[in-house]
């Protein structure tokens, strides 16, 4: 099949499965176009069956915000046109499924029928998609595609309360692939941590809903009885008040603050536990990627992370804002005598949920709709 993939390119979860989610369709031999306006992050070099089409905004004075969605799908029409694609997959349903609609109706007209998937992912439901600015369109939108994804049954139960959905919404989780192993890493720990000391990680955009600063003072009361350097990889509008916060508690020599890192496997496999104290998490793709790696989770209960995080086998739960209790789990999981153990039984976890087990589920959608 000739699929597009529409999604943002960042650094975001979504932008991350949408990308890797090409990738194994076109290992498979489907022929694979990205839609967006960079390259996605997570792309790498050259690629067989793998093609990029970049979405140029343009910069009219006249506008004081320029027309993406338009220029989206414009670009929707001309890739389908010319590339001729069975059928679109649309990441994120903010403005991507809007602009698919268009693309659709455009093409219509023109004796090209062309069926397009949306997969929900989070905020675009959860968030940004509950402003009523949006919500009449995120509606119209979902319930016009031919097809609906959510990746987790909370991200599912969450639009059927919030949105007047008609369309069936199919979940189908995220995933890892278990190609990279901690032996892989070239990261010498020994630069990070001493050899009595833990390393724990945290991995976001620094959001509110990430509540990074809960990380912090999980941190600051485990390492009062386990030694440990806690490593931040991301960046965000929340990066600045957790600076401070370190220099508040005098943890600066503990917390290393490591920025944008395009892949983080290599932190992963020098990390014996990982901090997920989210707000919410529509599925908690972070916490699936330290498993993948053997790295056991402390998070929160909310949202998707409790289908994905198995309370006291790959790590502990907790209620949103307890600190006290998370803290007192990443003790518990530091132990030597517990923490080989959670460390298998994350890898053990992480693999209900590998590409292979997940790509067919995908495939199957977009057969029964290029058949129709």
């Amino acid at each position: 099949m000739k699929i597009g993939i529409v999604l943002y390119p960042t650094f975001g979860g979504s932008g991350v499965v949408a990308t890797e989610l090409g990738k194994a369709l076109a290992n498979k031999g489907h022929e694979i176009h990205f839609i967006t306006y960079s390259q996605p992050v997570r792309l790498g070099g050259f690629t067989k069956n793998v093609f990029y089409h970049e979405v140029s905004v343009s910069d009219y004075p006249l506008f004081d915000f320029q027309p993406y969605e338009t220029e989206l799908a414009s670009k929707m029409v001309d890739v389908v046109k010319y590339e001729n694609l069975d059928l679109i997959h649309v990441h994120y349903a903010i403005p991507h499924a809007s602009a698919a609609y268009m693309a659709k109706q455009i093409l219509k007209t023109q004796g090209i029928s062309i069926p397009y998937v949306t997969t929900l992912h989070g905020t675009d439901i959860t968030l940004v998609g509950r402003d009523p600015s949006f919500e009449p369109v995120i509606t119209f939108c979902i319930n016009e595609s031919d097809a609906v994804t959510a990746v987790s049954k909370s991200l599912k139960e969450d639009t059927l309360k919030h949105f007047n959905v008609q369309n069936e919404i199919t979940v189908v989780p995220n995933f890892i692939s278990l190609d990279k192993k901690r032996s892989d890493s070239k990261i010498n720990r020994s630069l990070y941590a001493t050899q009595g000391e833990k390393i724990v990680s945290h991995i976001s955009n620094f959001r509110k809903v990430k509540r990074v600063e809960d990380v912090i003072r999980v941190f600051a009361e485990a390492i009062k009885t386990v030694p440990a350097k806690l490593l931040f990889v991301g960046d965000g509008p929340e990066r600045y008040s957790c600076e401070l916060l370190c220099r508040e508690l005098s943890l600066c020599e503990h917390i290393l603050f490591l920025g944008k890192i395009r892949d983080t496997s290599d932190v992963l496999a020098i990390s014996d536990a990982f901090l997920l104290p989210s707000q919410t998490e529509s599925f908690g793709l972070a916490a699936l990627e330290a498993m993948s790696m053997g790295v056991p989770v402390v998070s929160s209960n909310s949202g998707g992370i409790p289908e994905v995080n198995k309370h006291e086998f790959s790590g502990f739960l907790s209620d949103v804002g307890d600190v006290n209790d998370m803290s007192k789990n990443l003790i518990h999981m530091l132990s030597d005598e517990h923490l080989e153990t959670f460390r298998s039984n994350a890898l053990k976890q992480a693999e209900a949920f590998t590409i292979e087990k997940v790509l067919p589920m995908y495939e199957d959608i977009y057969t029964k709709l290029v058949e129709q």
